[in-house]
């Protein structure tokens, strides 16, 4: 094994993302070959990492100067707690056996959402916390900040994580980590997108923030576009209920909804549960007259309410990444399948790590996303040509 290479495992046997990982990361053994994730009869996680194990001499101290790079998403069958508890101490391990840096890959923080609590030093917020908010989370913990506190404690020396919108987490990490926290936001890969695949028509196109909060990554997206005259419009939501709002144009907005008649719309975002909001928010721009509406999202929560909710008519396609793997399972994706397209960024990833471990090397080569569809899109197009896609003799 090369020991100038990081050590690439995950928390799981099997997830393919961290097979990505690895691949793209040129790490010749298999990740599941270099840890072992067993447990005990009583059900006590125990990872043992799988160095020469065959030699008596380093005992403890097998990974002695070595990185190790934790790979952790989101599974369907393991909860996030359990996962969490696997971070703890597959980095404890790491650190108990000499290595020297220890880094957390976690492309969809966990925890994030729970980002403040019921008293005033519980969160970094831009906005003025009322009596309602701090009510909220009262009795809960600050988990956000207990997850990077045992991270820390545990032998985590760096996180790396994908568009992450909390500015209580970003602050909180940063500073827990003392610098070492890498929120990677994938604005160059949606503007690639959008200009170099079919998905709109950019002469028509237009960029929509769903409310003030997501404005400034739709700009970053709009900064990577080679037109720099594509309009922008930014939505505002009001409240009315637990799942219910009412959606219009932020004052500040340079476009109202008059402007998006006869237009293709992408809506974008950091994340969707339900899909409450998006689909109120791509209901008024077709009720506004719009020809196209697009819903771009970078971590997709497959409920089984989130797939009825935004199977509406109101949205043509929806984009998203491999952030949380599982949506790239068929079954997981539903019905959602004939207008859902899933861009695996494992390579993106790979070349911002190795970047950052090598500044001085060269980048991997492009394209940095490969797109994951349906047959069932219509905009799919099978490679082998219409004889093959029951189109032939048409």
């Amino acid at each position: 094994m090369n020991e100038s290479q990081p050590i690439i495992v995950g928390n799981l046997a099997d997830n393919p993302f961290v097979a990505d990982i690895a691949q793209h990361m040129n790490q010749s053994m298999h990740y599941s070959d270099l840890v072992s994730l067993k447990s005990f009869l009583n059900n006590e996680f125990c990872p043992r990492f799988i160095v020469d194990e065959e030699s008596w001499q380093d005992v403890g101290n097998k990974l002695e100067g070595r990185t190790v790079l934790i790979v952790s998403t989101t599974q369907s069958m393991h909860p996030r707690d359990e996962l969490a508890m696997r971070n703890f101490l597959i980095a404890r391990a790491a650190k108990d056996n000499g290595a020297h840096r220890v880094i957390l890959l976690e492309p969809d923080l966990f925890y994030s959402a729970q980002d403040r609590g019921p008293r005033k030093e519980h969160g970094f917020v831009d906005f003025q916390r009322s009596e309602k908010d701090y009510k909220k989370f009262d009795g809960q913990p600050f988990s956000s900040r207990l997850y990077a506190d045992l991270l820390k404690e545990s032998g985590v020396d760096e996180v790396i994580t994908v568009h992450n919108h909390s500015n209580s987490v970003k602050r909180l990490f940063m500073e827990r980590f003392s610098g070492h926290f890498h929120n990677m936001q994938p604005s160059d890969v949606y503007a690639n997108y959008i200009q170099e695949s079919d998905i709109v028509n950019r002469e028509k196109l237009i960029l929509c923030a769903p409310d003030k909060g997501a404005f400034p990554f739709v700009k970053e997206v709009h900064s990577h576009f080679q037109d720099s005259s594509v309009p922008m419009i930014v939505l505002e939501k009001e409240r009315l209920g637990e799942r219910k709002i009412r959606m219009d144009v932020n004052p500040e907005s340079d476009l109202t909804f008059k402007d998006v008649k006869g237009k293709q719309v992408v809506v974008i975002d950091d994340m969707v549960r339900t899909g409450s909001t998006i689909i109120e928010a791509c209901s008024r721009l077709k009720e506004a007259g719009a020809e196209r509406v697009v819903f771009m999202v970078t971590h997709f929560y497959s409920s089984q309410e989130g797939r009825i909710k935004l199977n509406h008519k109101a949205i043509d396609e929806i984009v998203t990444t491999s952030t949380i793997p599982q949506i790239l399972n068929r079954d997981m994706q539903g019905r959602l399948r004939h207008k859902m397209v899933v861009l695996r960024i494992a390579r993106w990833i790979s070349n911002y790590i190795h970047q950052q471990m090598e500044p001085e090397s060269e980048s991997l080569t492009r394209p940095y996303y490969t797109e994951d569809m349906s047959s069932k899109n219509p905009r799919w197009k099978d490679p082998l040509g219409p004889l093959f896609n029951g189109k032939a003799g048409e």
